[in-house]
């Protein structure tokens, strides 16, 4: 399962899942979400890698987040 996890958060667009870090998450998650923001393709793979499973729940979230913002 985690490999699947990886690989839908590589092939997402990572705004939505960086947003939902930075607006619910603790001040560590918060700082994480602004590196994921930040980072190139290298960097986010591995903090995809290194973080897969805490970083899915804000994949979700931020998934939420674009359908409420969006209407989608």
């Amino acid at each position: 399962m985690t490999e699947d996890r990886l690989r839908t958060l590589l092939g997402a667009e990572s705004y939505w899942t960086a947003r939902a870090m930075q607006e619910q998450g603790s001040r560590f998650y918060r700082a994480l979400g602004a590196a994921l923001e930040a980072a190139d393709a290298v960097n986010r793979r591995r903090l995809y890698e290194g973080w897969t499973d805490e970083i899915w729940d804000f994949y979700q979230r931020g998934q939420r987040l674009e359908a409420a913002e969006t209407g989608h």
